[in-house]
């Protein structure tokens, strides 16, 4: 017999937003020290003899550290949170230490700054994955949402603060003298500043690990939900599951092109803007206003999600219509030979803005859907395997634009594209709330 009963609350503590800090800030971190060099690239160009090779590397080294993400989805599955976040927290403790050695060097200054990358690397995968175990080990159903939308954003929002942080303490070479003695000069100034940075990360990082380090535990004494106490399903037959489910796969795909095509697009955003006149100034605000703005509207989505529960794929459908939309008018304004649309400042930063606004902040509402659809899979594993997706997806588009580089109109089509895709594969979706229906209904 089943008899319905009032959502249960479980037992939750004030402590949880400690642990939800800590967690958000090694996110915050994290993404700030992968998207260090990007916004100084001129000057770290002159500084440390960087080429542009280099460059698209230190920025590659994001995604190639989710090639272990199956590693610390069965350690977080097996060992829980603590043991992962402080694996985590020390090899990018470590990578931002290898950053800073002070060597004389330069080629060997280089191969330690391209290591320390690596390793922040592979933080990325427990960063972007943990958040819905975290927040349904530790908050009760009607703050899960929320919880998740936080501890997944802030991650975007320390690669938007990189835009901010590089160029307002680093210097741009645009303006040394010709004279060699001078110019020297300047090059020694814009090393120290960059120096500055990478310490001023390298403490950030060691802040947060010993933070952990002290206190930062695996679960609450008390499960906060049914959910949350109940048995999940293991390593091998998660993945049975999942690749099983054709719901599931679905929704993964609706995920991962969009959001890979997207970020694909954003990491080469300045160079796409150059054929429409828009300075690297420009491009660097862009990014960062497109950012944070997806990290409040993501987070107010969430909290929405929370109050009125069962409405997941509704706001996924309003979302990513929105970004169908302005990926469209994005396209087309660059077009404007062929469209005659107006081609300013204002169009291109709204377009741009709109569109990071609706696809980073869909990010938690799909992981929140994620957990729903495969439950009881654990959390860990089921975004895991579509971040994982994701960055494939990423990878592939940007492996075609090395070989297609001189034109960029498909590259940008490529955005309504995706957009369109997943927007048809969420309304073919039938959406299920295995966990919450556990939460609600008790069996006797």
């Amino acid at each position: 017999p089943v008899r319905r009963l009032a959502p249960l609350s479980g037992r939750v503590y004030g402590r949880r937003w400690l642990v939800l800090l800590l967690f958000s800030l090694l996110g915050f971190a994290q993404g700030l020290v992968w998207n260090s060099w990007g916004p100084i690239q001129n000057s770290a160009r002159l500084a440390f003899g960087f080429s542009g090779w280099d460059i698209a590397l230190l920025v590659f080294w994001g995604p190639i550290g989710f090639a272990p993400c199956f590693f610390f989805m069965w350690l977080m599955d097996k060992k829980g949170l603590r043991v992962t976040v402080l694996l985590t927290s020390s090899l990018m403790v470590l990578g931002a230490g290898l950053r800073c050695i002070p060597v004389s060097d330069l080629e060997i200054r280089k191969k330690l700054i391209h290591g320390g990358q690596l390793l922040n690397g592979l933080a990325g995968p427990t960063v972007m994955n943990a958040a819905p175990f975290l927040s349904t080990t530790w908050f009760s159903p009607d703050e899960r949402a929320t919880a998740t939308a936080i501890a997944s954003l802030l991650s975007y929002l320390g690669s938007a603060a990189a835009f901010l942080v590089g160029p307002l303490v680093v210097p741009s070479p645009n303006g040394t003298s010709h004279l060699l003695l001078v110019s020297q000069s300047n090059t020694e100034h814009i090393k120290d500043r960059i120096e500055a940075v990478l310490y001023a990360e390298f403490g950030l990082v060691s802040l947060i690990f010993s933070a952990a380090l002290a206190y930062f535990p695996s679960r609450p004494p008390f499960p906060p939900s049914v959910a949350a106490a109940s048995q999940r399903l293991s390593y091998r037959r998660s993945f049975c599951r999942l690749l099983s489910n054709f719901r599931f796969l679905m929704i993964a795909l609706a995920y991962a092109i969009p959001l890979g095509v997207f970020s694909g697009w954003s990491g080469v955003l300045d160079l796409i803007l150059t054929p429409v006149h828009v300075s690297q100034v420009d491009a660097g605000w862009i990014g960062f206003w497109s950012i944070v703005g997806g990290c409040v509207v993501g987070i107010a989505m969430a909290r929405f999600a929370d109050f009125i529960r069962g409405m997941l794929k509704f706001i996924l459908l309003l979302l990513l219509s929105g970004a169908t939309l302005a990926s469209t008018w994005f396209t087309l304004t660059c077009l404007t030979n062929v469209t005659h649309l107006p081609l300013t400042t204002a169009t291109l930063y709204t377009s741009c803005i709109l569109l990071g606004i609706f696809l980073n902040s869909s990010v938690p509402i799909f992981f929140e859907l994620f957990v729903e659809t495969v439950y009881p899979v654990p959390e860990g594993i089921t975004c895991g395997v579509v971040t994982f997706l994701s960055n494939v997806f990423m990878g592939v588009l940007l492996f075609f634009l090395t070989f297609y580089h001189t034109e960029f109109s498909w590259f940008n089509w490529c955005l309504p594209g995706s957009c369109l895709l997943s927007l048809l594969l969420i309304l073919c979706f039938r959406e299920s709330y295995d966990r919450l229906y556990l939460d609600v209904v008790v069996s006797v």
